[in-house]
């Protein structure tokens, strides 16, 4: 998911979903409440970690930040100098995904469509934006972190690459943490004021998607495979992008040369690693 995050057109959610712990990733992001916090106040530390499902949030977080600081920083690296085999990899892992979502959809109905539909448009709407201007202004940065977390746990919408259409992704994810290692006082604010912004929308979100996935849960599926479906757009290996992100043209790969077979082999890659986790979790569930 830290890798995900990191990657614009790619969401951490996508990667929770097609692993199976999104739901519980939600249900236990929205236990972060009231109750925990007198649970905490009153001393009984045992009830708080039960009521929080805190060793498996603890374990997804920690593993994320590790990521962002770690691994996804060399998906960065190879993002700039060999572009089409990491996104073709993502590719396989979204365009399978989409299959394996939706049949988690007990029954395609009318409404179920026409969410899947929805949800495809909105994707690929995004893709077509353009990017606002930089802003470090503290309440706009505030609220980089609450829609920007959104879209990190929404499978389909890229947080990451909401930040760019925002005009922030370079000031919060790049300088903001690079600088705030060297203690520079004015990034660390705006790191912090993101964080901040990003726990507000993180509680709140998960207590609406929550409530969402038990009263309708097939819905919300249709439109999150819609999502994913229409990030395909996004992250099409074969691209043009401006300096700031931003999708400048789709291509097709004229020649078959050793990149192009490479880029071909690793979305094969994505789409059985996708089965196989399908494959895997089907045996432990049994």
């Amino acid at each position: 998911m830290g890798i995900a995050n990191v990657i614009p057109g790619v969401s951490g959610g996508t990667i929770a979903l097609i692993t199976n712990i999104y739901e519980d990733l939600i249900e236990s992001l929205k236990s972060f409440n009231l109750k925990a916090v007198k649970l905490i106040f009153s001393g009984k530390i045992n009830e708080f970690v039960k009521y929080t499902n805190f060793f498996f949030i603890s374990s997804v977080l920690l593993g994320s930040i590790v990521s962002l600081f770690s691994i996804a920083k060399l998906f960065e690296y190879l993002l700039v100098e060999y572009p089409d085999p990491v996104w073709s990899f993502f590719f396989g892992l979204i365009l399978a995904s989409v299959y394996y979502v939706g049949l988690r959809i007990n029954k395609w109905k009318t409404n179920t469509i026409l969410l899947f539909i929805l949800g495809s448009s909105i994707a690929i709407s995004i893709s077509f934006l353009s990017e606002s201007s930089p802003n470090n202004n503290l309440v706009y940065v505030f609220i980089c972190g609450a829609i920007g977390i959104i879209g990190m746990i929404l499978p389909g919408l890229s947080g990451s690459f909401i930040l760019i259409l925002m005009g922030n992704y370079k000031l919060l994810m790049v300088d903001a943490v690079s600088k705030s290692l060297n203690l520079n006082m004015e990034y660390l604010t705006l790191l912090l004021v993101f964080l901040l912004g990003s726990i507000a929308g993180l509680v709140g979100f998960s207590n609406i998607i929550a409530w969402l996935f038990k009263k309708f849960k097939d819905q919300v599926l249709a439109l999150l495979t819609g999502f994913i479906l229409g990030s395909l757009l996004i992250i099409w290996p074969w691209k043009e992008r401006a300096e700031n992100g931003l999708i400048e043209s789709w291509q097709v790969p004229q020649d078959l040369d050793n990149l192009t077979i490479l880029s071909i082999f690793l979305i094969f890659t994505g789409i059985f690693s996708v089965t196989l986790l399908e494959y895997c979790s089907k045996k432990t569930i049994r």
